[in-house]
């Protein structure tokens, strides 16, 4: 899985359109193993893109949970915490 893929689901506030815009464009470099696309497949991988955020906004607006949403501060305080540990070893 990719690093920098988020979860987008149960935020408060909920996820933005860059938001999941980004973590469809990570995912479809993970996939085609292009940071940046050639000429010749930039119209695939940009469609792409496209097509993986839509489907990203249509799975996000169907969950239902009945947890409370995060708070996206104490879940970045609680990465880096993770991260520093990590750091220490």
């Amino acid at each position: 899985m990719c690093r920098n893929i988020k979860t987008l689901f149960n935020f408060e506030p909920p996820a933005t359109e860059l938001e999941i815009r980004d973590a469809s464009l990570q995912f479809v470099r993970k996939l085609s193993g292009f940071n940046v696309p050639s000429k010749a497949n930039e119209e695939a991988f940009d469609r792409a893109v496209e097509e993986i955020a839509a489907v990203a906004r249509d799975l996000i607006a169907s969950l239902v949970t009945t947890s409370e949403p995060k708070n996206r501060e104490i879940e970045a305080a609680k990465a880096r915490a993770r991260f520093a540990t990590r750091l220490e070893r």
